[in-house]
């Protein structure tokens, strides 16, 4: 309910709070709970994406699911994977990036290559198959099994057995657990040291760009065979750090880093928009983590002129 209170299915559900969660636990009881359907909308952040909102009932369910589940996982994730975790987040994931690219490089004193590659239609193209076998390599509860069945199956992108919905709290975790698998190949069958991974975007850094070249070929197949997944394919590339790598938001460096010109473009088109503290306040701090000076002064010329 945190920071939900005002939203009307919320205040529905909290009227008969206890009988709700009650219903809801005898269901779990008697093995006859069941997900209800998804209420679909569209949001640009910047890009299009369908969100499939479940009802309070079942968001309840997500987040004791989480809260079980995602300390466990989080031991089996490789340290390189960044979405999603605690104290795992974009800036971390940059940082880690640039330590990379200094090892790499040898103190900016040799050509980084980076390969960056991103997966067409992730969250879509999600086996439900594929996903239970993996969790029932980690899970032997079968009745906790046979609840994450219930919640997969909640949802497919148009292919009966495939997609997960883009909203679940749960959604986070399995996509995680999914991508766990090319990780362990990536790490242990590769033995690639300098990968970071971040949802369905990963780089792997090296000054060798024929071996990036020889591999990657290695990490379609394994996504193909393995896990039913594709790279997309306008959005695979090789390319010097030197001229500059888009990822995650900001054009990366050998000295330094800067916000990807659609970013800015949209941080001040927001800022000139909607000028509480708050907001001016988040970018000013996401423009600390890189060279942000100049838009930092642009930003504080629009708070002064309005």
């Amino acid at each position: 309910m945190r920071g939900k209170r005002s939203r009307k299915d919320v205040q529905i559900f909290a009227l008969d709070l206890v009988d709700n969660i009650l219903c809801l636990h005898q269901d779990l009881a008697g093995f006859s709970y069941c997900h209800d359907l998804y209420q679909a909308f569209h949001i640009s952040d910047p890009k299009p994406r369908n969100i499939h909102k479940a009802t309070v009932r079942d968001r309840l369910l997500h987040h004791a699911i989480y809260r079980i589940l995602y300390p466990f996982f989080d031991q089996v994730f490789i340290a390189d994977s960044f979405s999603c975790r605690l104290n795992n987040g974009t800036h971390k994931a940059l940082n880690r990036f640039k330590s990379f690219a200094y090892q790499v490089g040898h103190n900016n004193t040799r050509t980084v290559w980076v390969l960056k590659c991103d997966i067409k239609k992730f969250f879509a193209n999600i086996n439900h198959r594929i996903l239970k076998n993996i969790l029932s390599e980690y899970i032997p509860d079968k009745d906790v099994l046979w609840l994450l069945d219930r919640v997969i199956d909640s949802f497919n992108s148009g292919n009966p057995g495939v997609g997960l919905p883009l909203g679940n709290l749960t959604s986070q975790l399995l996509v995680n657990i999914y991508m766990n698998k090319f990780d362990q190949f990536v790490k242990h069958k590769l033995k690639i040291k300098h990968y970071i991974r971040y949802a369905d975007d990963f780089v792997i850094l090296s000054e060798d760009k024929d071996w990036l070249l020889h591999i990657l070929p290695k990490l379609a197949d394994f996504l193909q065979e393995a896990l039913k997944l594709q790279l997309h394919p306008n959005k695979v590339f090789i390319k010097t750090l030197a001229s500059g790598v888009d990822w995650l938001g900001w054009v990366n460096f050998p000295h330094y880093r800067v916000l990807r010109t659609s970013t800015r473009r949209r941080m001040l088109k927001k800022v000139r928009g909607d000028l509480k503290v708050g907001t001016v306040s988040s970018y000013l701090g996401m423009l600390k983590h890189g060279n942000g000076h100049e838009l930092e002064k642009k930003v504080m010329e629009i708070v002064k002129n309005c």
